[in-house]
């Protein structure tokens, strides 16, 4: 059984557009990186991307899409267990808009899997939202104005001047590359905040049967 409920509806629900812009008020006051719309937008579009290029289904895609728009909703809640209470708040959420129970249980299972202390890749949605949530690394993530008082976390995403996620031609393969400013951050430093994540989407991407690499400043580290 499918669904009518479409990624274009969900970004068009103002209640879960709500839900998505008090979560990440919730962790601007707690002083950490943007979850915003931003956020989730590259997050979703990349998490289509990566099962659309391995030959998914277009619904399968688009519930990769959908799961990635609200994955960080539980934010609203509380930073612990996010990824849990996000899970149970969209499964409210979608059984409201009668989604059929198979779409349901894909995109919950996968929001209640995405965070690096409890994650663990079940299906294609949930290794596909992993590695788009994991990759999103960019300097206009960082609110804090204030250079002199960034801690590492700021540090690490400040220095990002660019980062792309891409497939190998043979589509073996998922390339993050990144180009880091090692007078704001060395490598070493961006490795100490993010090497589980990078160990996770390598974990992500075995299970959809490819490679995971690392691109830093032109240079192979994963």
């Amino acid at each position: 059984m499918s669904s009518i409920v479409t990624y274009k509806y969900i970004k068009q629900n103002p209640d879960i557009m709500e839900y998505i812009r008090r979560a990440d008020k919730s962790l601007e006051a707690q002083g950490y990186t943007e979850h915003s719309f931003a956020h989730v937008e590259i997050v979703a579009q990349n998490a289509g991307m990566i099962l659309t290029e391995l030959g998914y289904s277009e619904r399968q895609s688009e519930l990769a899409r959908i799961a990635g728009m609200m994955h960080d909703i539980g934010n609203v809640i509380n930073r612990i267990d996010h990824a849990q209470s996000g899970a149970v708040m969209a499964f409210r959420l979608l059984d409201n808009l009668s989604m059929p129970a198979n779409e349901i249980c894909s995109i919950i299972s996968a929001i209640g899997n995405h965070d690096e202390s409890t994650a663990q890749p079940v299906d294609a949605i949930s290794a596909a939202l992993v590695i788009a949530d994991k990759t999103d690394v960019r300097r206009s993530r960082v609110r804090n104005t204030d250079f002199l008082t960034f801690d590492i976390h700021d540090r690490v995403n400040y220095a990002v001047e660019k980062s792309s996620l891409r497939f190998s031609e043979d589509k073996k393969e998922i390339i993050l590359s990144i180009t880091i400013d090692t007078e704001i951050s060395p490598v070493m430093e961006y490795f100490e905040i993010f090497l589980n994540r990078m160990l996770l989407c390598k974990r992500a991407c075995s299970f959809l049967g490819i490679k995971f690499a690392m691109i830093v400043n032109g240079s192979p580290l994963l």
